[in-house]
């Protein structure tokens, strides 16, 4: 098996994606990445290499990663605009043996130069040679070089964590891992991806949802994936209706942000037969002012970097019910547990636990990280809170380490953010555990609110007062201009942890 080999069924003409104004089909797809291989072959990559990918969202990153993984080497996906001592850690973290960056990233360069890495070089997407390209002597400078077969428990990927603290942390997923997923996710009854699909490729590539669950099931399906660089309301929109994409996927933020834009007519995704959310909890009042702008119903996922990312969706179980993430991929197994590892009782809030073949094989060279999360028999300990119904439906709380414990009474934030949210004047809010003197841990709401609203400190307190136990209601609450969310969406709690 390779991963790389999911573009190699589908019809030569049938068109694999739209970059710009550049329409590049699955016959000129092999073609680049064949080319692409050869060439990392010449620079002298050889197989469980590991080469850094700090690339936007455009088809050089696509040829790039195919490539590398087709010749049994490891990709390691780093966002292009992080700052440059973040890359200079990512990259020596990792070991890379090469760096391929746009020709004009002096700053991934740089990077790479005090990492210590090996050699740099940029493959192009016209099929060029890579810069400092020297032929190995060992077959000629137009010698086919195949896709080498792989084990299923062979590295493919490595992907930095996004909550990462202090030094960085790699999650290894293999090919056995990424491909699983792939055909898990195709499994969902009535709604799997087809050929003829359009997706809309938005989120980073270099994080794990845009990777293979954009990325990678559009290839694995022979969809066509729409790359855009930057999200941007407006100019997306467009990007939907002028390619007919028929399949979305992103996180809270991007789908309120489409809600909120006045200038959208209603009708811009008329094509769409499936949107889904992911990276983060999905507010209700999200989801229901998406539906009611568009009318195209939005589904709910939950999934992590650890399990190649896909664990639930509502698709698969068929049925919306508000708020929830819905229930377990074929083919992955999920339980609920306390704190001594003893599946909790129907309605009982406890830790998902996770196994599979999806579930990735540790954190690169951290065996302490590891077996902090993985179990002896395989399970997956997410850290991430949730409650199910007598169906199998889940429901996320929290995150387990997000958890505020005030005089021993246990504070899930998103119950207090979904509190706050559900006022008229609160547009964004998050909610952390502050040291209290009295109580042990205090909670402290940061709030966005709405232009030109004059909300304050008592009235967010009383209209919680009115609707949560004492305990878990702010004791005070920061107005800010906007809350800290990661590349993928995701709110960023550890950033308000680490305020002053």
């Amino acid at each position: 098996m390779n991963l790389a080999a999911i573009v190699e069924p589908h019809p030569e003409e049938a068109a694999a994606l739209y970059d710009g104004a550049r329409t590049v089909s699955y016959g000129r797809l092999r073609t680049l990445v064949a080319e692409a291989r050869r060439a990392l072959v010449e620079l002298g990559v050889v197989p469980g290499d590991r080469v850094a990918l700090a690339l936007p969202n455009d088809s050089l990153f696509v040829v790039a990663y195919l490539a590398v993984l087709g010749i049994g080497a490891v990709a390691v996906p780093l966002n292009p605009d992080a700052p440059e001592v973040e890359l200079e850690a990512e990259l020596e973290a990792v070991g890379a043996k090469l760096s391929i960056a746009a020709g004009d990233d002096a700053g991934t360069a740089r990077a790479f130069d005090r990492s210590g890495a090996v050699v740099e070089g940029v493959i192009a997407i016209d099929g060029a040679p890579p810069r400092e390209a020297q032929p190995s002597g060992d077959g000629g400078a137009d010698a086919p070089v195949p896709i080498l077969d792989r084990a299923a428990s062979d590295t493919a990927v490595l992907i930095f964590t996004a909550g990462t603290a202090g030094a960085p942390k790699a999650a290894v997923l293999t090919h056995g891992n990424l491909l699983a997923n792939l055909e898990q996710v195709q499994l969902h009854p009535g709604r799997a991806v087809h050929a003829g699909d359009v997706a809309l490729g938005v989120l980073p590539l270099f994080h794990i949802f845009g990777l293979n669950v954009m990325l990678g099931l559009s290839l694995y399906a022979g969809a066509a994936l729409v790359l855009v660089e930057r999200f941007d309301p407006a100019s997306t929109l467009e990007t939907v209706r002028a390619h007919g994409v028929t399949l979305l996927a992103g996180a809270p933020p991007m789908f309120a942000a489409w809600a909120e834009l006045r200038r959208a007519s209603g009708d811009e995704l008329a094509s769409v037969r499936l949107a889904v959310s992911g990276a983060s909890a999905l507010p209700a009042e999200v989801a229901g002012a998406f539906e009611a702008r568009f009318g195209v119903p939005l589904w709910q996922g939950y999934g992590l970097t650890e399990a190649a990312p896909v664990v639930t969706s509502a698709v698969v179980g068929g049925e919306r019910k508000p708020g929830s993430i819905g229930v377990p991929a074929p083919g992955v197994e999920v339980r609920l547990v306390d704190e001594d590892g003893e599946d909790v009782l129907e309605g009982d809030p406890g830790e998902i636990w996770v196994r599979g073949p999806n579930v990735f094989a540790g954190y690169w060279q951290d065996a302490d990280a590891t077996a902090a999360v993985l179990t002896a028999d395989g399970w997956l300990r997410t850290g991430d809170v949730a409650v199910a119904d007598g169906d199998g439906y889940l429901w996320l709380v929290d995150r387990s380490k997000d958890l505020v414990i005030v005089s021993g009474f246990n504070v899930y934030p998103a119950e207090v953010e979904a509190t706050l949210l559900a006022h008229p004047a609160v547009l964004e809010a998050a909610v952390v555990g502050v040291p209290d003197a009295r109580s042990g841990e205090a909670v402290l709401a940061y709030v966005v609110a709405a232009a030109g609203s004059s909300l304050s400190q008592d009235e967010v307190v009383s209209w919680c007062s009115a609707r949560l136990a004492r305990y878990k209601c702010p004791s005070a609450v920061e107005f800010v201009d906007a809350l800290p969310h990661g590349v993928a969406g995701k709110l960023l709690r550890r950033a308000l942890r680490a305020r002053p």
